[in-house]
């Protein structure tokens, strides 16, 4: 039997479950978000532009097919914590090596598993994402509701500096040289990059001078977490970098190319996180079926192009700059996890270089 678990939005709505994952002496909070993928728990988890947030997961049954190393997106989980439906018992799957369970377990995330996660989707589309708090009723339910009253969102919040590597590192030994900021970077966004360059990915509060004296042929923003308005320092960096070396960003780096460019970033509701989100590429008319995982949009960029929109709501999806050898994507073209639609996007990158030279 699992311990009985309290999931307390700062709202003051509760639901029940049983503990899952590991617990220290006191309630996790963070943000929540629901996240409609069917499938890529375990990239999801691991993904750094979760810091700050608890994921609740739609699809009633997680962890089916287990759980490896080579879907790992980073080190540990970079998620505050995971709502669940049903927590898989008996994954199965060739390639497993062990259940979703034990990597909570081991990897030291708490999760609430058998909450009401339909009820609870339908009330953060309603009222948007919320703080929380969530843990044992063994620790105390007036101790998990006082959590839940001072929990945290990520408006305000510079995240990054949180997930950012502290040391400088190449990966890949493609025949082009891109530096890629590491903004939370994903390990699939780096095998991506790899099949056209040899990367350096530096730390996020890297001079733009110490970039460009290294004379990559490109400059790679990578995803994050956090509240893109909350990074001026960063934004500063990327007007340095624009229009002296080609420039491709993804999620966060989108935001941080568009704020740079003069727009500004907003809050979203409740986010687009899912694996199903169409979009369409206005150049060709035609519909890309997308990974995205974002709190914050861009606006009124009149220093660009809009080259992609999302369908359901009409948010910026893609700008370009042509002039300045620049362009960002607000979805995740890597597809870890989700669809491979948008992966001619880094042979795009690779063709700005080569124009470059």
């Amino acid at each position: 039997m699992r311990p009985e678990a309290l999931l307390v939005l700062a709202d003051g709505t509760e639901l029940e479950g049983e503990a899952v994952g590991v617990w220290g002496d006191s309630p996790a909070t963070g943000e929540v978000v629901f996240n409609t993928a069917l499938t890529g728990y375990q990239e999801i988890l691991t993904d750094p532009s979760y810091v700050g947030q608890v994921v609740c997961f739609t699809y009633p049954h997680i962890g089916n097919y287990g759980v490896t190393d080579e879907d790992l997106e980073s080190r540990a989980p970079a998620a505050a914590g995971v709502v669940l439906r049903e927590l898989t018992r008996r994954p199965s799957s060739w390639r497993s090596t062990g259940s979703l369970a034990d990597f909570l377990a081991a990897r030291g995330l708490p999760g609430i598993a058998g909450v009401d996660t339909r009820r609870l989707t339908r009330h953060l589309r309603d009222r948007g994402a919320l703080p929380a708090a969530f843990g044992p009723v063994s620790l105390g339910e007036d101790t998990i509701r006082a959590a839940a009253a001072t929990a945290v969102g990520t408006d305000g919040r510079d995240l990054v500096r949180q997930v950012t590597t502290s040391q400088p590192y190449r990966y890949g030994d493609g025949p082009r040289q891109v530096v890629a900021y590491d903004f939370g970077i994903k390990a699939t966004i780096l095998r991506h990059l790899a099949r056209v360059a040899t990367v350096e990915v530096v730390p996020a509060t890297t001079p733009a001078a110490e970039v460009l004296a290294r004379r990559p042929d490109g400059v790679f923003l990578s995803n994050g977490p956090g509240d893109p308005a909350a990074l001026g320092w960063a934004v500063d960096t990327v007007r340095q970098l624009v229009d002296a070396v080609p420039v491709f960003g993804i999620c966060l780096g989108h935001q941080l190319l568009g704020t740079a460019l003069g727009g500004r970033t907003f809050k979203l509701g409740f986010g687009h996180h899912g694996a199903n989100h169409p979009v369409k590429r206005l150049a060709t008319g035609q519909i890309e079926i997308t990974s995205q995982n974002h709190n914050y949009a861009v606006t009124d960029v009149a220093g660009a192009q809009v080259t992609h929109v999302n369908l359901n709501d009409g948010v910026v999806e893609g700008l370009a700059t042509p002039a300045l050898r620049a362009f960002s994507v607000q979805y995740h073209p890597e597809a870890g996890p989700g669809p491979h639609d948008a992966g001619y996007l880094f042979d795009e990158f690779d063709a700005l270089m080569e124009g470059a030279r």
